[in-house]
């Protein structure tokens, strides 16, 4: 069979096949370092082949059967030791059949989430490993998203596979009690991955668009695993609504525009109307979380077509359900902005002063920067100068802190 122009790229093919393949082989061999070799093995010998031969009819059986036998090859070439894990893998290597292969790939790829994202690892190790396992994206393609040279990024993600092989975790879908708790860090994972992309936390762009399009491709699968949970739709709600500003967040020149002055006919009406049915769908199942009202948040703003209608005191109702959920520095900090618009830059900055000691924020840029903000529109540009200039020394964006070096520029020109 060969591809036709419908088709989907074969680059794209193997992307969203990848997953479910080092599902089934980990599963099968139960060694996550091995198995990842010998997929991406296959996934090379397939981009080969099939752009000259043409896409097999069952490309998941054809990827699992070579990686398969890498397997086979690696176990017979450590016979000497491992006698009897080579007849286990001949056995089981030859005794399925591709509607096998097939039968367990969804929740194949779910457990891989889950196991990438194991509370054993570190939060770096486990975005690395999800980015590689389950996004199928290369080790120098991860380095370079986090600006870190590949060898180290590559030491990060070995250090990864050995704590999974070390610590025994079988590859199993986890029980419910398992589930619930991954599930936040599975969840916590791919937020911060699109974050990082929304908004890169170092370098000259202000977002990485490979790391949040891959985010949303990531959330998407977990959703189609997961239908009917809330929060999961909930946290691909806020990652749509959200990157739908994406075209309107800089300028020609890459300078950021923050959200009350972009062009909103340049945001992505389409991923909003998604947006908004998933969290309209997910909300009155009663089970209410974070990451729901953060969608619902992101569609309030995005529903309002010019900034002065953004309906500011439903904001910050959702922002108190929020903070009394979360004991998060961030959401007090936004809570902080949408307070100071409903009741003034005062009671904005009197709700920062509340959280100015918290460790977790004390050093942050976006704190001098909301408080510069807040400063300005309180009359006192002295004091928001220095903040916005104290701001743009603690970004490692460049974006950002021309844009704050910007602001005092205009501030110290008019005193």
């Amino acid at each position: 069979m060969t591809c036709q122009p419908s088709d989907p790229p074969i680059e794209d093919l193997l992307r969203d096949l990848k997953p479910q393949v080092l599902g089934i082989v980990v599963r099968r061999f139960a060694d996550f370092a091995a198995a990842e070799d010998a997929v991406q093995e296959a996934l090379v010998d397939a981009a080969m082949q099939w752009p000259r031969q043409g896409v097999p009819t069952n490309p998941q059986a054809w990827l699992t059967q070579v990686a398969f036998r890498r397997m086979t090859d690696y176990i017979r070439s450590e016979s000497a030791r491992r006698r009897r894990e080579n007849e286990i893998a001949l056995e089981t290597c030859y005794g399925s059949t591709p509607a096998e292969f097939e039968a367990s790939s969804e929740d194949d790829t779910l457990i891989l989430l889950f196991m990438c994202c194991h509370p054993a690892l570190t939060r770096a190790a486990a975005i690395a490993l999800t980015l590689q396992a389950v996004g199928g994206l290369a080790t120098a393609e991860i380095a370079h998203a986090f600006l870190v040279p590949e060898a180290t990024m590559a030491q990060r993600i070995s250090r990864a596979k050995q704590t999974i092989k070390n610590s025994g975790i079988p590859f199993r879908l986890p029980t419910q009690e398992e589930q619930e708790q991954r599930l936040r860090a599975v969840l916590q994972v791919l937020y911060l991955i699109f974050n990082e992309g929304y908004t890169s936390s170092v370098g000259s762009e202000l977002r990485r668009g490979d790391l949040s399009s891959e985010a949303i491709r990531l959330a998407r699968i977990l959703h189609n695993l997961q239908p009917d949970n809330p929060e999961v739709a909930g946290l691909l709600a806020l990652m749509l609504l959200t990157d739908a500003r994406r075209l309107a967040r800089t300028n020609a020149g890459g300078d950021l525009i923050p959200l009350a002055e972009q062009e909103r006919q340049l945001w992505d009406r389409k991923q909003i109307a998604e947006g908004i049915a998933l969290i309209s769908d997910a909300l009155p199942k009663g089970a209410l979380g974070p990451y729901q009202l953060q969608a619902a948040i992101a569609a309030v703003h995005d529903e309002a077509a010019r900034n002065e209608d953004t309906d500011w005191p439903q904001i910050v109702a959702l922002y108190d359900l929020l903070k009394r959920m979360s004991d998060n520095p961030m959401v007090a900090l936004n809570h902080a902005v949408a307070s100071a618009m409903v009741h003034g830059p005062e009671k904005g900055l009197e709700l920062l002063d509340a959280i100015k000691g918290d460790s977790r924020v004390a050093g942050s840029h976006r704190l001098d920067a909301v408080r510069a903000h807040l400063l300005e529109l309180a009359g006192d540009r002295q004091a928001a100068l220095d903040y916005y200039r104290s701001a743009a020394t603690k970004t490692g964006n460049l974006s950002e802190r021309n844009y704050l070096l910007t602001r005092a520029a205009q501030l110290s020109s008019e005193l």
